[in-house]
């Protein structure tokens, strides 16, 4: 049985663990209010049956990345925060919920969860996949709220643009969840493979021009160069949302069903293999709402097709180009015939990307992105000095090894990376 007032102690250790190292003035009021539930709970408590269950709370230390401190530890916070994230909004939300409190102690611990949890909410402890869990079922988890994020096989993580009542268009919110998530997706060590896909009837309909309106018709700055100063810094952040799929490590495969347009265009040529669906069409909107695409497009679609007249044409003209055009180009390597099918191939392409060493696949990613934008003079050289290192592991023997006895690579265990 959990006892209800481990619950109060649990909240307090995850803010106390914050507070107790940045915040002095709620450090004081954080200890007193754990010391009182910690008194209740140690109290006889009734248990589901009637029975008196005596509980025992015990503090522990935690030695986090700023450094050691003592916290109040009854219960691993990570899979506290997982189990009861619900619970924690509604007991802020409800502060009268709160066993072994008196009226005033529960409203200055509401204030204090209130002015703290907004101020603090952007630290990251050590482990962050407390917070943003990964799903290893088919359906998606939800610490995003214009991305679905899934585990639907081994190594493998898909990420969905989820806004299929507006098209997946592309809001402020989708912007910074982006550069979050594929961060999150290049340290974890569980993920190999990515595939990107879109919910609902088309991959994207590209931005959000509603909710960007004000960002772009009404930028701040008190001049010309201030207001020009603020432009700049807003667009290099929009850019980051695509560039942060090419930093990632982790070799990224897009599949497209119906229309891609406008930001899609840039989305899906920072990607590094691209399927689409027969019905697939793709558009360099921007001139048509008189502007010249800022955030990827011109700079890697010529290196995508490798034909300099038709990227002018088509972002000069803003003229679609469909599925059969768009494998002859270059841009997509795959035609399917639905999105099903597509889907499957994706993730059947994804398991045989994640079945190899990752040492090797991360490796090559690196250096094809590397030697992309380099010399060849340059990109052999880099790719002497990374191999001069990577090639001291265990992967090459297991690889070898595989390969003389006629083993799937799937049948090769890998060790994380």
């Amino acid at each position: 049985m959990r006892v209800k007032g481990c619950f109060i102690v649990d909240l307090l250790s995850v803010v106390g663990l914050i507070i107790d190292r940045y915040d002095t003035h709620h450090r004081g009021v954080i200890r007193k209010l754990h010391n009182h539930v910690c008194f209740v709970n140690s109290r006889a408590v009734m248990g589901e049956e009637g029975r008196a269950e005596n509980t025992t709370l015990r503090s522990a230390s935690v030695e986090d990345q700023w450094g050691r401190c003592e916290v109040p530890y009854p219960h691993l916070l990570g899979p506290w925060l997982e189990i009861n994230s619900e619970a924690a909004e509604s007991f802020v939300l409800s502060p009268s919920k709160a066993p072994g409190l008196c009226r005033g102690q529960r409203a200055m611990l509401s204030v204090i969860f209130r002015s703290a949890l907004p101020k603090y909410g952007w630290l990251r402890l050590p482990a962050q996949t407390w917070v943003r869990t990964m799903s290893s079922s088919d359906g998606p988890a939800s610490p995003f709220t214009t991305l679905a994020i899934s585990r639907p096989a081994e190594s493998v993580t898909h990420v969905q643009l989820h806004r299929p009542k507006k098209l997946n268009a592309m809001n402020k919110t989708f912007w910074r969840e982006m550069v979050e998530c594929f961060n999150e997706i290049a340290e974890d060590q569980d993920c190999r493979v990515v595939v990107v896909s879109g919910a609902g009837k088309i991959f994207t309909a590209g931005i959000d021009l509603m909710d960007m309106a004000g960002d772009m018709l009404q930028p701040e700055g008190d001049d010309t160069a201030r207001i020009s100063w603020n432009i700049k810094k807003l667009i290099t952040k929009y850019q980051e949302t695509f560039s942060v799929i090419e930093k990632c490590p982790k070799p990224v495969v897009v599949a497209v069903h119906g229309a891609c347009i406008g930001g899609g265009v840039d989305l899906i040529t920072a990607c590094d293999i691209r399927l689409c669906t027969q019905d697939a069409w793709f558009q360099v909107k921007e001139v048509d709402i008189g502007l010249a695409a800022d955030v990827g497009t011109l700079q890697r679609l010529p290196k995508v097709i490798g034909s300099r007249s038709l990227v002018n044409e088509l972002a000069l003209t803003a003229r679609k180009m469909y599925a059969d055009e768009a494998k002859s180009s270059g841009l997509v390597s795959r035609v399917f015939p639905d999105k099903e099918a597509m889907i499957a191939g994706a993730l059947e392409m994804a398991g045989e990307i994640a079945a190899r060493s990752p040492v090797a696949v991360q490796g090559t990613k690196l250096n094809l992105v590397y030697s992309r934008d380099h010399s060849v003079a340059e990109g052999l050289h880099y790719m002497a000095t990374w191999n001069m290192s990577m090639l001291q592991t265990q992967d090459v023997m297991k690889s070898a090894q595989a390969v003389m006895e006629k083993k799937s690579p799937k049948e090769t265990v890998f060790s994380k990376l």
